[in-house]
């Protein structure tokens, strides 16, 4: 027996210093990543498909500029649409432009508030429930939306909060399930694919909304509504059936691959979050640069997101028709250069270039520097060379992109088991921050020229040098001593032992082997 005892504790300390590498090609770890990039394109879309809807909502008489401050349809992308669905003669609602933007704005109310519970939950009890059952009640909601819209003003208005509420979770719970997922070697890709998601359901949302407007069913408005709701669903069900909490859980993932994520990981992983250490977090400088480079981000985000279309309307002199595509290049920009940045990143790791906190800080600074450096070239030409102005746009969202290699991929180095409660954090700060961005265009923007719209992209440089600055001084890109999850063994034992199990705990040859 003790020689039993003994043979299985040198297989052990084998695997534990040679497992072998599993592809991430037709791998379980990329079905999970393409699952999170689509459930990500529903977000999205169940998240603007209002700011274009209510185009063909409104009747003419109360058309106006739709604006809110958490809107993430463009501006003149809806006038686009608009001037497409105008030959309907008539909306079905009355409401002001006030009450247009009160019911824009409402999703947000709701997003904000469940950010740090949703990391939290799937910590504790799974992102895959947590998610899953979010974007059920999402589906369900955004099916409701033309009944509520019908039936009183005020009910669709707390079906948007309510809608809120349901995707405030998504972000949080994907990083918590890559914290389970992802291997160190492998973060950045699995990062990008993952949240490559929302650049594509924005642009794609925005274009088939206005064909459904004009084309759809049931007034065509209300047909946005039922395809996004049920497309929706049928993704709930693929995610169900196709993913799992983590490796150890999953019903047709390999052995091979099971023990090669899991030993990868290795000491900072855990199946079941008991306790999180919230005041180590907040003690913790790494973490606070995470919260700065993210605020940064959102920021830049949201200028590009509700500014940019007026700046090359007001600036630039296009016209609405070139608007509404051009609008949308820089983020078809953005999603291929984040599928780029997320393999580099990796790469520059594994290949021993650069340490992970160095990797994270040059691609950091590659997205908030460049950024920045794009910005302040584009404001520098006038109409004449606005062709030049939407190339130098482009390349600055292709450019913020490179945060995937960076911040955003920093949570799952610090703490992988407490990542989803980290992003929840790092992205309540974020949102609650990037609503001014928006606030801050328009106050620098009174008459609408193109000396007003250079001092606010010379404001969103100002924010990514700063932003920055912060994370440089305080990234850090190891495992935190404080997520090192204790009662957790980074031995694993081949499966096919007998009486062995996961995580350092004794099977029935262990506890013969040391009653001997």
């Amino acid at each position: 027996m003790l020689e039993t005892t003994k043979l299985i504790q040198e297989k052990s300390v084998t695997m534990t210093t040679e497992v072998e590498k599993v592809p991430l090609f037709c791998s379980q770890r990329l079905t999970f990543a393409i699952l999170a990039f689509f459930g990500h394109f529903f977000v999205y879309s169940e998240r603007i498909n209002l700011s274009v809807a209510i185009l063909c909502m409104v009747r003419e008489d109360a058309k106006s500029n739709t604006t809110s401050l958490g809107q993430d349809a463009v501006n003149a992308t809806n006038e686009t649409v608009e001037e497409t669905v105008s030959t309907k003669e008539m909306g079905e609602f009355d409401w002001s432009k006030l009450m247009q933007s009160q019911l824009l704005a409402t999703y947000f109310y709701g997003y904000v508030f469940t950010q740090i519970l949703g990391g939290w939950l799937s910590s504790r009890y799974g992102g895959k429930n947590v998610w899953g059952f979010c974007q059920i009640a999402s589906g369900v909601l955004t099916l409701l939306t033309p009944i509520s819209a019908r039936t009183d003003f005020y009910l669709v208005c707390v079906v948007r909060v309510m809608l809120g509420l349901a995707a405030g979770v998504a972000f949080p719970s994907v990083h918590a399930l890559l914290g389970r997922w992802a291997p160190p070697l492998e973060r950045s890709k699995l990062v990008s694919y993952s949240l490559a998601g929302p650049s594509i359901g924005m642009v794609a949302t925005l274009a088939v909304s206005g064909f459904l407007c004009e084309y759809g069913f049931d007034n065509g408005w209300a047909s946005i509504f039922y395809l996004g709701g049920i497309f929706n669903l049928i993704w709930v069900a693929a995610w169900f059936f196709l993913t799992a909490d983590g490796p150890d859980k999953h019903r047709r993932i390999s052995d091979r691959e099971r023990i090669y994520i899991q030993h990868a990981i290795g000491k900072g992983k855990a199946n079941v979050t008991i306790k999180v250490p919230w005041s180590k977090i907040f003690q913790s400088r790494a973490v606070y640069g995470i919260i700065v480079a993210h605020m940064g981000s959102t920021y830049t985000t949201n200028t590009l997101l509700t500014s940019l279309p007026m700046f090359m309307k007001e600036a630039l002199e296009f016209d609405i028709e070139q608007n509404g595509l051009l609008s949308a290049l820089p983020f078809v920009m953005q999603f291929l250069a984040a599928i780029l940045f997320g393999f580099m990143a990796d790469k520059f790791i594994e290949l021993k270039w650069l340490s992970v906190k160095n990797t994270r800080k040059l691609f950091q600074s590659t997205s908030s520097l460049g950024s920045a450096a794009m910005f302040c070239l584009a404001v520098q030409m006038d109409s004449s060379r606005r062709n030049v102005v939407v190339v130098i746009m482009c390349l600055a969202a292709g450019l913020n992109s490179a945060n995937r290699g960076g911040y955003l991929s920093n949570h799952l180095d610090l703490a992988p088991s407490y990542s989803g409660v980290l992003f929840g954090i790092t992205n309540t700060f974020s949102n609650v921050f990037g609503i001014t961005a928006p606030l801050v265009a328009g106050a620098l923007t009174p008459n609408k020229t193109a000396g007003e719209w250079a001092n606010v992209f010379y404001v969103t440089s100002a924010v990514c040098v700063v932003a920055v600055i912060v994370y440089v001084l305080l990234a850090d890109g190891e495992l935190q001593e404080w997520a090192i999850i204790k009662d957790t063994s980074v031995k694993v034992v081949d499966p096919k032992l007998e009486g062995s199990k996961e995580n350092g705990e004794a099977g029935p040859d262990d506890e013969a082997g040391s009653r001997l």
